[in-house]
């Protein structure tokens, strides 16, 4: 009897431990993509504000560049206009689809591929009306430009290394397609893909995640891999 007991004890724990744990995962891996998400708006919401600073200052900075032209002092002017031509580039730097959100991710992780050198192509427009999430959004983002970005990274040339994203409207469906340099080809037909990143299992956790979503949609997804070249396509249902 006791240890009839025991096997129901062990089997009961087993069971919760099954049921429990991949919610706990869940839990943990939506509070890092919460805490990603908040962090990148914020950065956008802050360009946003030099953006409106810098139109509202524009006066300002010609009267200035007449002063210095006026007086002469040519070399000061030439310093003055590099200074403004330098803010001008970086508030250029700001994609904007359409959905602040996405907006955030993905200005984010620009800034990360001009930090390493990766070429990149973007355009980028959010239907205003989607059956997926904004957060759900930004996981898809976050996770395959993540998993592009490092893939880039270890492409030893810069000159080789290249993220193309595009993101609109296609047929009443939102279209989503990720294509990036990497090493050699990833071995995509046979089983889930993983990632190779340091802290895989977070990271792997992420694109679970990205494959639930869309199966929670009923989406399309396909990714492809031929040499030096690896891509991400998905397809979700409009509203």
């Amino acid at each position: 009897m006791v240890i009839v007991f025991l096997a129901l004890l062990l089997a009961a724990g087993f069971a919760a431990a099954l049921f429990w744990i991949p919610r706990l995962i869940d839990r943990r891996t939506e509070r890092f993509q919460s805490d990603l998400v908040n962090r990148h708006y914020e950065e956008v919401e802050n360009m946003y504000r030099v953006m409106r600073s810098w139109r509202h200052d524009y006066h300002n900075h010609l009267q200035a560049a007449l002063s210095w032209l006026e007086l002469g002092r040519y070399d000061e002017l030439a310093k003055y206009l590099k200074q403004l031509d330098e803010s001008l580039y970086e508030i250029d730097q700001v994609v904007r689809t359409g959905n602040l959100m996405a907006d955030a991710i993905l200005n984010s992780k620009l800034s990360l591929m001009r930090e390493y050198e990766i070429r990149t192509e973007v355009t980028a427009h959010v239907p205003a009306r989607m059956e997926i999430t904004d957060a759900e959004l930004c996981v898809l983002l976050g996770n395959l430009l993540d998993n592009a970005i490092e893939a880039c990274r270890r492409v030893p040339e810069a000159e080789n290394r290249f993220i193309k994203i595009y993101m609109d409207t296609l047929q009443d469906q939102f279209y989503l397609s990720i294509m990036n340099a990497m090493e050699g080809k990833a071995p995509v037909a046979a089983g889930p893909l993983r990632s190779s990143k340091r802290g895989e299992g977070l990271h792997g956790f992420g694109l679970q995640r990205v494959d639930r979503i869309v199966a929670k949609y009923g989406g399309f997804l396909d990714r492809q891999s031929e040499e030096g070249v690896f891509a991400t396509e998905i397809l979700l249902p409009g509203k």
